[in-house]
């Protein structure tokens, strides 16, 4: 494991100018703000990882640190024993530089300016949603002047060369129909989408193309932001990152994924089944021929859990990336005439409907994951919410440091429900152990679970 021992940087385009006071509270006060960057940081800097447990990543370069130096004309970064593959030639990769001043610009942004001495509680719907909106203007991502043509490509990390190829070709042909990525920022079906979106743009001499990476903290050290993202911006939860997905998205595409990518469903089910067919977001799921099994379990899975009219709110594509490409810009379309028409912004969706459940923070600890009321008597769209919060809980217990840690202290989580809701819940679970989509891993062994169905 190559480390580079020590390096010092500027900010190249992505930080406000931060006061004196605010750099100093950063280093010494705000010791847990600090904390926060320093992980965030060494997510960024293990960029293209083949190692998606964020425990192992922490522990692996417990000697990093890194440093804010006040200067006169702002700041500077001194960063100690951090991964080699962030450097060229002794210089660190712009793009991944740009990247560390690009989550210093949020965390600082989102603390001083957003959260104060609230530390996020009590907040409305209404105030949430400002929240995510000022984080994503500070970070230059909101543009007025800009027609719709953003396209969330959601799916997973762990996930084999002929369906990253796959996502890579979908890519190109956005790309070409001069549509935009915004992805989860990681590898696999999240840098796929852009890598080939970035010829797609070459080729029809686009100089501006966007591939916007939204991450979290909590997420970002298994899935560090690959090297295509030219917009990364770090919301200060899982919550605010979904909501930021779909108030950008002028569609989206859903390829094949794990846990994380079913928990992103639901999240979006939720919305949309509650909408009534009055606020939709036109939503394809595709994959390669050899996922035609995998999005037919998938499908079925969610017709046991939401009833089959749920299959009316997305198409299912086999192959065919051109026709995927197609039915996405076509629906980029339909966005635009149906926003011209209203009124409402080309660039934020103001007017989509999240309830308040799908927005305050859902904290995987067992007493949450236990009280969850997965009854199929429910309305489809609090069912749908109580689903992802269940998935979100199973992400954390695969990937993030704090599902790990109370997984290792507790046990698995014991998910009490339905009966034959659970049993569709642990059908779908078998095939994605399977397909080998929960966790990279490192031929360790089978999976061991960190649920339990009870």
């Amino acid at each position: 494991m190559r480390k580079i021992a020590h390096a010092t940087l500027h900010p190249l385009r992505s930080l406000n100018l931060l006061s004196q006071a605010e750099i100093m509270a950063f280093s010494t006060t705000r010791r847990d703000l600090y904390q926060l960057f320093r992980d965030c940081a060494l997510a960024i800097l293990n960029t293209d990882s083949n190692k998606d447990d964020a425990a192992q990543i922490f522990a692996a370069y417990a000697d990093f640190d890194i440093q804010l130096v006040p200067q006169p004309r702002g700041l500077k970064l001194e960063i100690f024993n951090a991964p080699a593959q962030s450097f060229v030639d002794g210089k660190m990769i712009r793009g991944i530089q740009d990247h560390l001043f690009s989550a210093l610009r949020d965390i600082v942004y989102t603390d001083y300016k957003i959260l104060g001495n609230s530390h996020g509680q009590g907040f409305s719907s209404v105030q949430i949603t400002d929240m995510v909106f000022r984080i994503l203007r500070n970070a230059g991502v909101v543009r007025p002047d800009v027609a719709p043509n953003l396209v969330v490509c959601w799916g997973g990390h762990s996930i084999p060369r002929e369906e990253y190829d796959y996502a890579k070709v979908v890519g190109y042909e956005l790309g070409l129909r001069g549509l935009d990525i915004v992805t989860g920022c990681g590898i696999g079906a999240m840098k796929g989408p852009m890598k080939g979106a970035a010829v797609g743009h070459a080729k029809q001499q686009i100089k501006a193309g966007r591939y916007i990476g939204i991450s979290e903290p909590g997420i970002i050290a298994s899935e560090s932001p690959n090297a295509i993202v030219n917009e990364l911006v770090i919301m200060p939860d899982i919550e605010k990152r979904l909501e930021a997905f779909v108030r950008l998205a002028h569609g989206i595409i859903v390829f094949p994924g794990g846990v994380g990518t079913v928990e992103e469903i639901f999240y979006l089910l939720s919305i949309l089944i509650a909408a009534d067919g009055t606020q939709g977001i036109p939503l394809v799921f595709a994959g390669p021929q050899s996922c035609r099994s995998y999005f037919e379990i998938l499908d079925a899975f969610l017709r046991r859990c939401l009833g089959d009219e749920v299959a009316n709110l997305y198409r299912i594509i086999i192959g065919a990336p051109d026709e995927v490409a197609r039915t996405m810009k076509q629906a980029v379309e339909s966005v635009h005439s149906a926003r011209r028409e209203s009124r409402d912004a080309y660039y934020f969706n103001w007017n989509l409907h999240i309830a308040e459940s799908l927005q305050q923070p859902f904290i995987p600890t067992h007493e949450n994951m236990a009280a969850l009321n997965l009854d199929p008597s429910l309305p489809g769209d609090v069912l749908a919410c109580q689903l992802r919060s269940a998935f979100s809980g199973m992400v954390a217990g695969n990937v993030k440091a704090f599902g790990i840690r109370q997984v290792e202290e507790h046990g698995p989580y014991r998910i009490h429900g339905d009966r034959n809701l659970l049993s569709a819940i642990d059908d779908l679970l078998r095939v994605l152990v399977k397909e080998k989509r929960m966790k990279l891993g490192e031929g360790e062994g089978e999976y061991k679970p960190c649920y339990e169905l009870v």
